[in-house]
């Protein structure tokens, strides 16, 4: 049982092995951003499921591995579910200050033009 739950496990990288120029990469893609910003607003974890991006499937998984291997969101397995939570602590600890420059620009980006794409999708 436990070899079933090891191969559903995801790897992550430690606090101390987040790079700056990889969260930031990873959040230059519009898609990616709109995921944050729905993970920020939430507070919490949201399944994969949650999220309706107008990209192929595949693509959206890549978008989340980009993501959890930068060390911007944690994804783990609840049943047949996999979650997905934003590591707003392990970020700020390492770069205060920088997600929520990032979440406040890009509402307001979102704002002046209008884009509902890069919305929250939360209302």
């Amino acid at each position: 049982m436990t070899t079933a739950s090891a191969s559903r496990t995801l790897p992550h990288p430690e606090r101390d092995e987040i790079r700056l120029e990889e969260v930031l990469h990873a959040l230059s893609d519009p898609m990616r951003l709109r995921i944050v910003r729905e993970l920020a607003a939430d507070g919490g974890e949201l399944s994969c499921s949650h999220f309706v991006l107008p990209v192929t499937k595949s693509t959206t998984t890549h978008h989340f591995r980009v993501l959890r291997e930068s060390g911007v969101i944690r994804q783990i397995y609840r049943g047949t579910a996999k979650m997905n939570g934003l590591r707003r602590d392990d970020l700020d600890a390492l770069f205060p200050g920088l997600l929520d420059a990032l979440l406040d620009a890009a509402a307001r980006q979102s704002t002046r033009l209008g884009d509902a794409d890069t919305g929250t999708g939360t209302g």
